[in-house]
């Protein structure tokens, strides 16, 4: 009824405003005339409301994964304060993995040593890694796989000298890369994960010792839980 009555208005508006323009008698003209372009105004409201509804539900629905990303951030922060498991176990990523939880950024990050990865100086990964690489994976399939995942390279601040890498942001994003470009490779939604180099920027550990760069070379797994 409201979009008949619309209809109605308009119909009418355009017939006066085209009589007045133009002094014109034939009605019958006019009319049609006038209709073609309101059945045009109409088409265009009409795409204009889909499109307001597709809103609504891509609204309802990163509403509903919100709603579920906060229910795993409670239930992960309520399962590691009350001792009853680790940060790796809540996950799921297991024990095998340098596993942090931080509540207030809603973030899961796994650690994993360059060691592990790459050999000094190399971006290429190891096919040693692959069974825990694999494991990353299923574990980012299986419980965040609508989760945004940040792959961040690190290493540590000594200058490059040797390999080709023109400096430390430049080995930091190719690692971040090559470990992207195979979670990628095995299944994970490139709309869902990026690689970031973060060179030397962000130590976890003082650069003045050979174990403390050792701990700041490493590729970090970042899951954004909410």
């Amino acid at each position: 009824m409201k979009n008949l009555h619309y209809r109605t208005i308009l119909i009418l508006v355009l017939v006066l405003t085209v009589i007045s323009l133009t002094g014109c008698t034939n009605w019958k003209r006019k009319y049609e005339d006038v209709n073609v372009v309101y059945e045009n105004c109409e088409g265009r409201y009409e795409e204009c409301q889909t499109a307001l509804e597709n809103v609504d539900s891509d609204r309802a629905n990163l509403s509903q994964q919100l709603t579920e990303s906060q229910r795993k951030i409670a239930e992960l922060q309520q399962q590691i304060e009350e001792g009853r498991t680790t940060a790796g176990q809540a996950s799921g990523f297991g024990d095998n993995f340098d596993v942090k939880y931080d509540a207030v950024a809603g973030t899961i990050t796994v650690i994993l040593p360059n060691t592990i990865l790459f050999s000094p100086g190399a971006v290429a990964l190891k096919g040693s890694t692959i069974k825990e690489l694999d494991h990353i994976n299923r574990v980012l399939s299986e419980r965040y796989s609508n989760m945004d995942v940040d792959v961040v390279g690190h290493t540590d601040s000594d200058p490059i000298k040797k390999s080709k890498w023109k400096d430390n942001w430049q080995l930091s994003s190719e690692r971040a890369l090559a470990v992207l470009r195979y979670l990628v490779s095995r299944g994970v939604r490139v709309e869902k994960i990026r690689a970031v180099g973060a060179g030397a920027g962000r130590p976890i550990a003082s650069n003045a010792t050979s174990s403390g760069k050792s701990s700041n070379r490493r590729v970090e797994i970042v899951v954004r839980a909410r």
